[in-house]
């Protein structure tokens, strides 16, 4: 495993010096510039590409005996991520992106894609369309991690097609097919089919977004034939997984979300519902569900940027740059309420609620400090509380 890792790692550099080392050798042609990552265009041939990663070291600081005697203090290396990505010849996109976390080359992003006016159609490794906080990138997230009902019911990346588009400021939408994938993009298991789909609606979007509200809906119809299984961690990775309804029978689920969102100047809010119905008959058909809701505000003056093409949240820019001109960068607080329901029928996965506190100090608009406080209230089990800490780095 550590020479697979050392020769991915080796291959992934030595195809980013060629690049480097491409560009000025056709300066005529291509512009090189950075925008948060490193570009090269060719506007006459309509090439553009970009690569970069980002890495996401974390501290977790548990204290969840009476929940879990597994669960300890650490350190982890969050994401370790290698991306290339662009459009040729106008019409054709692709993305290549891998994640080094944990030592194997996982893919993350692995798609060929075509460009049209009404949008785009994508094959391959790639986000299922549902949730609004699944599809915010964790370059941009407000919290280390994401909600539990997103952990436990959102699809996330999957292989298989999708067709995307939007219309304006006012509408997103998205589609498509996919088999249940490992980390490495493979599914051989036909019976392992989602179908999933989302739209999403802004009524009105102002001053490019320092005033807006967005709803949103999605749905995933589940085939499997086999089993199923829901869980969650407390929205701390290093802990164990404090609900899971374990593996159980089932023909397929069928899986719902509705997203509200808004922003207004520096205050923003966002939650979602989400709830599963499994066709399992063997233990009664449960139904299970969860929500959250949070909210923030800039303390420095900003507003949190999103991104109506994709209808989801998208990266913050402070108005002054740390250390430039005595900048203090961007100051964001936020709170966050989430419950998960993992009981009915016979299926007893557990039931849990989460409080969270963030602050978040954006130093410039590719690094990032976290530091978030947790409590999770486990139902009939015990409590525990979680201080989290992230250094951010993407470019």
């Amino acid at each position: 495993m550590k020479a697979m890792f050392m020769r991915s790692a080796r291959l992934a550099g030595a195809a980013l010096c060629t690049l480097l080392m491409v560009a000025p050798a056709q300066a005529d042609d291509w512009v090189s510039k950075w925008s948060n990552g490193h570009k090269i265009e060719n506007s006459e041939k309509g090439h553009k590409l970009k690569f970069g990663g980002r890495i996401m070291a974390d501290y977790s600081f548990a204290d969840a005996d009476e929940v879990s005697s597994s669960v300890e203090d650490g350190f982890e290396f969050r994401r370790a991520r290698l991306f290339f990505s662009g459009t040729i010849y106008e019409r054709v996109e692709f993305k290549a992106q891998y994640d080094f976390a944990g030592g194997d080359a996982n893919i993350r992003d692995l798609y060929i894609g075509i460009k049209n006016e009404w949008g785009s159609i994508r094959f391959g490794h790639q986000f299922e369309p549902f949730s609004l906080q699944a599809l915010t990138s964790s370059k941009y997230i407000a919290f280390l991690e994401r909600a539990l009902p997103v952990e436990a019911f959102s699809p996330g990346r999957n292989s298989g097609v999708r067709l995307h588009g939007s219309q304006g400021d006012t509408l997103n939408w998205g589609v498509g097919a996919f088999y249940d994938a490992d980390s490495f993009g493979d599914s051989t298991d036909e019976d392992r089919v989602n179908v999933t789909g989302r739209i999403g609606f802004r009524p009105f979007y102002q001053d490019k977004g320092a005033r807006m509200l967005h709803l949103g809906v999605a749905a995933t119809v589940k085939d499997t034939e086999s089993t199923l299984r829901f869980r969650s961690r407390p929205e701390a990775h290093l802990s164990d997984r404090f609900v899971n309804t374990g593996n159980f029978a089932a023909d397929g689920a069928t899986l719902l979300g509705g997203e509200l969102a808004g922003v207004f100047g520096p205050f923003w809010f966002s939650g979602e519902y989400m709830q599963a119905d499994a066709d399992a008959p063997a233990v009664g058909d449960p139904t299970f569900d969860g929500y959250y809701v949070q909210a923030g505000y800039y303390l420095t003056g900003e507003h949190r940027r999103f991104k109506p093409s994709g209808g989801a949240f998208d990266r913050q820019k402070p108005k002054n740059i740390f250390g430039k001109d005595s900048g203090v960068g961007a100051w964001e607080i936020a709170a966050r309420i989430s419950s998960l329901d993992l009981n009915d029928g016979a299926v007893t996965g557990g039931e849990i609620d989460n409080y969270s506190l963030a602050l978040n100090w954006y130093l410039n608009p590719a690094t990032r400090m976290m530091i978030n406080y947790v409590h999770a209230d486990v139902d009939t089990v015990g409590e525990a509380d979680f201080i989290l800490l992230r250094w951010s780095l993407d470019f």
